[in-house]
């Protein structure tokens, strides 16, 4: 999962660009030998969803193949020769010249595959990629799920069991990279604090001989170093660092860690990490950052623009850190799905936090015992790969299992009433998920967002509770005064129950950019200011709500249904574009210190 680099023993080759592309609705490609190049191909932009780029394919989800001819270099030819591929939304199966190579399934997040014995040498080489998106119920997120979706308010095209498009294809990058024979496999760094001491806690797995190494972190009162003895493939050490200086959301301060392999005075292999210098923790009603009280004011976002879909944008990265800053965000969650690791090194070196999240939105517990073991399984799989990924990020705070669970006759009726729901399953579903999480990384709190009379049982089992709540909206719509009544009575319920830290993970009110209205009523720029309003100031007369994220950082786009005008959830502060709506200047300033700089961050809320 170490993200590929180019340095003096490491190469890289980017394979993004123009990569040819064929449809595969009969699912016919293999017989038909495609393995070994397309029979009638056009062009497609890779990394970027299908569905934008072509009239034909903006609802197809099925098989496609993509295939691009390449050299690899032959100084690379004594080295280990690997194939990366950042996102393949959903399933995946790749083939070097014409040989089968292997298969991933779950999107979101890297794979990669040892073709040293696949590629030629001094002559092309050839990748084929098949990829699908179908939605099925098994899967996760679940699609086409028998009962969801059809008829009524809540139909959709494409049959999704969540609220955003399901944009498929090679979402990032495709790397080939090579390392050398004995390389660093993995590199893990957990920091802790002694006073003022800061404790850096290293882990390091090689491949090939047991070889000695070295590592060294530089920063602020120069070097710190250990030697790495290796048993068995491991070694660990700890470095201490005097006076250290702390990563955190007003100085995030990153030091540099480089590890070496060694043969007596020669450098085999070489990888340089980040590393900022943290505590995370909860204690009682409170999450604390560096041992202090941290308040999360921010948003719950998606990685969605026109054209490219879920595709990774590095402008659009720069321009949306920009705004989080700009408007006093110092969070956000990944809803609902790991985001790029590009992101993620932003968030690292802007100093914004990051509560990140699995692909486990929709899941639901009425389709029997095996299918519900299918979708454990790929959960547990998909946080193993998240954790694996992004434990090394001082900016991931806390993990999320998943979004919004529904158990049986969860949801509310328009008065905002509730039928009883079975609120015991799934306990042991997400025991299960909580506890390996915990295991992978005790350094991080776990949570998931609970959707609108979720259960409490579920809820307990969380470090940090995560709430997703819409009074005033889809319940209680154009009664803002009576939502807040209900909001600030369930608030105070479940802090008596419960005796964690409560953050609204989602809240907010779809917007028509432009449309006004006075007073304030439903679709209004004003409405969506009043709705956010009454939330903050809710939150802001109860210490033990540790967090707010608004939803939607913007507008994003959906499934086609009679609720998504021009199929898009509008709950955005800022328009698909990033045109600030009435609400991101509200909130402006009520969250930006630099604004109101006698403020503390639990006033700003």
């Amino acid at each position: 999962m170490l993200y590929p680099q180019q340095n003096d023993r490491r190469n890289l080759l980017d394979l993004s660009g123009f990569w040819d592309f064929q449809l595969d609705p009969d699912d016919a490609g293999e017989r038909a030998g495609w393995v070994n190049g397309l029979t009638k191909p056009r062009q497609v932009a890779v990394p970027a969803s299908w569905n934008e780029q072509f009239q034909d394919t903006r609802d197809y989800l099925d098989a496609a193949w993509y295939a691009r001819r390449f050299y690899v270099p032959e100084n690379w030819r004594r080295q280990r020769v690997f194939l990366r591929i950042g996102s393949a939304n959903y399933a995946a199966q790749v083939w070097i010249n014409g040989r089968y190579v292997g298969d991933h399934e779950g999107g979101h997040l890297p794979f990669a595959f040892d073709v040293s014995d696949h590629v030629v040498w001094n002559e092309e080489n050839l990748v084929v990629i098949r990829v699908e998106g179908r939605l099925t119920p098994t899967r996760v997120p679940p699609g086409n799920v028998s009962g969801r979706g059809i008829g009524g308010l809540m139909s959709n095209y494409p049959r999704t069991s969540f609220d955003f498009f399901p944009y498929t294809g090679l979402h990032r990058p495709v790397i080939l990279y090579s390392v050398p024979q004995a390389y660093i496999r993995d590199v893990t760094v957990m920091t802790d604090l002694e006073g003022h001491t800061g404790v850096v806690k290293i882990a390091v797995e090689q491949a090939g001989d047991n070889l000695r190494g070295r590592a060294v972190l530089q920063g602020e009162g120069g070097p710190q170093s250990a030697d790495l003895v290796f048993a068995n493939g491991q070694a660990t050490t700890t470095l201490t660092v005097p006076n250290a200086r702390l990563w955190s959301t007003d100085d995030p301060y990153l030091y540099r860690l480089t590890v070496t392999l060694n043969d007596g005075d020669a450098v085999l292999d070489r990888y340089v990490l980040d590393v900022g210098i943290r505590t995370v923790a909860v204690d009682g009603s409170r999450i604390l950052l560096n041992g202090k009280p941290i308040f999360l004011t921010g948003f719950g976002r998606h990685e969605d623009f026109p054209i490219h879909g879920r595709g990774l944008n590095m402008p659009l990265i720069v321009k949306d850190y920009s705004l989080l800053k700009w408007i006093g965000a110092n969070s956000y969650r990944t809803s609902h799905y790991p985001y790029s690791e590009e992101q993620m090194w932003m968030a690292d070196h802007l100093g914004i936090l990051v509560i990140d999240e699995i692909p486990a939105v929709g899941l639901f517990f009425e389709d029997g015992k095996e299918n519900i073991q299918t979708r454990l399984a790929l959960c547990r799989q998909q946080i193993g790969e998240l954790i694996a990924r992004d434990k090394n990020h001082p900016g991931v705070i806390m993990w999320s299992v998943a979004n919004e669970p529904m158990p049986p006759n969860a949801l509310r009726q328009p008065d905002g009433s509730a039928p009883p729901a079975d609120r015991t399953v799934g306990i042991d579903f997400f025991r299960s998920l909580i506890e390996l999480t915990h295991h992978l990384d005790p350094t991080r709190p776990v949570t998931m967002a609970s959707l609108m009379n979720g259960p409490i049982e579920w809820m307990a089992l969380c470090d940090v509770v995560c709430i997703n709540r819409y009074w005033g909206w889809y319940v209680h719509g154009g009664q803002l005064d009576q939502a807040a009544q209900m909001l600030g009575q369930e608030l105070d319920s479940l802090y008596d129950t419960l005796r964690k830290p409560i953050i609204i993970s989602e809240f907010g009110a779809d917007t028509l950019a432009g449309h006004h209205s006075d007073p304030p009523e439903m679709w209004s720029e004003e409405y969506q200011v009043e709705m956010l309003r009454r939330y903050l100031d809710a939150a802001a007369t109860r210490p033990f709500v540790a967090g707010l994220h608004v939803w939607n950082f913007a507008d994003f786009k959906t499934a086609q249904g009679i609720i998504r005008t021009g199929g898009l959830n509008m709950k955005g502060v800022f328009t698909r574009d990033r045109r600030p709506k009435m609400a991101a200047h509200f909130l402006r300033q009520r969250w930006n210190k630099a604004a109101r700089p006698d403020t503390t961050e639990q006033d700003q809320a």
